[in-house]
């Protein structure tokens, strides 16, 4: 194939396969939680870390996942703690992060309005060798957190209550949650970009839950349907010369259209299943049994 005899190609497929695996791993967890917009509050504060990246003359990646980090930890900090004005802070938190990366990029010697684009919006062809080392790194520890802990993940996620109950150090898993998605959307930001990473979390998850009703199989199914759509979307953009950030989103909101369209057939199908294995225990007392089976009620 023509796409792959160029090493910028070869990287910028590897590294949207890579994301393609982290994106929905961490984002099935925030889906639970219902905090899917999560990931774009972390873009928001990232991309401080990226105009402090460029002004310090340093890896912006690096840096950006440094702030995102102390960012998601402030996020979580706030929602135990911030009570009803803690909308308002997070709000505050995430413009003030976009602000200060614009004001930042444009400070620095080595940013420029290109350069904001590029990680606003993703340009996964200037992936250099060097992001690929940040992205192997950043990614192993994403999957060996969203893999390793799923069961102690999933069982915080799901209800904090019972998770307390069972002993599970519930104030620390929430807080591993949200570093881990502060990491996978500074792996993320150089193919969809900071603006759409959050899209890429939550629409695979989404289009997943349509079709199954377990969390393993929805994990499989959103990690496959990330996949298809990031190995997809960075094809098409370099066939049709179009953003790869923003074709993969729109390949992704498709398949959920898609998927939208198949859960009420197999809905109707697992309906009929389970009707027709309801008749298979009904009791049937045979006609001819004996008056001695026969239960009377003594006056």
């Amino acid at each position: 194939m023509e796409i792959l005899d160029y090493a910028f190609m070869q990287r910028a497929l590897i590294a949207a396969l890579i994301v393609g695996v982290t994106a929905p791993a961490i984002g099935i967890y925030l889906v639970q939680r219902r905090q899917a917009l999560m990931g774009d509050g972390i873009g928001h504060v990232a991309l401080t870390g990226v105009g402090l990246g460029f002004l310090l003359n340093t890896s912006p990646i690096w840096v950006a996942t440094a702030v995102a980090i102390a960012g998601s930890v402030v996020m979580e900090l706030i929602r135990w703690y911030g009570k009803t004005r803690g909308d308002l802070a997070l709000a505050m938190l995430f413009y003030g992060g976009m602000a200060g990366g614009v004001m930042l990029m444009n400070l620095s010697d080595a940013g420029s309005n290109a350069n904001l684009g590029t990680y606003l919006f993703g340009s996964i062809t200037t992936v250099s060798p060097q992001d690929m080392t940040t992205i192997y790194v950043l990614a192993a520890l994403v999957l060996a957190i969203t893999i390793g802990l799923r069961r102690q993940l999933f069982a915080v996620c799901q209800d904090e209550e019972f998770a307390r109950v069972t002993g599970l150090p519930v104030r620390l898993l929430n807080l591993l949650v949200a570093v881990t998605a502060a990491v996978t959307v500074t792996v993320a930001m150089r193919v969809v970009g900071l603006l759409l990473v959050s899209a890429l979390m939550v629409i695979p998850v989404a289009a997943a839950q349509q079709i199954s009703r377990s969390f393993a199989v929805t994990f499989s199914v959103a990690v496959a349907i990330g996949v298809a759509v990031t190995l997809t979307g960075t094809t098409t953009s370099y066939y049709v010369d179009v953003p790869s950030g923003a074709t993969i989103v729109l390949f992704a909101i498709g398949l959920f259209v898609i998927f939208t369209g198949l859960a009420a057939p197999l809905a109707k199908k697992r309906a009929r299943a389970a009707a027709e294995a309801s008749k298979g225990c009904t009791l049937e007392v045979p006609g001819d049994r004996p008056a001695t089976d026969d239960v009377s009620v003594a006056g």
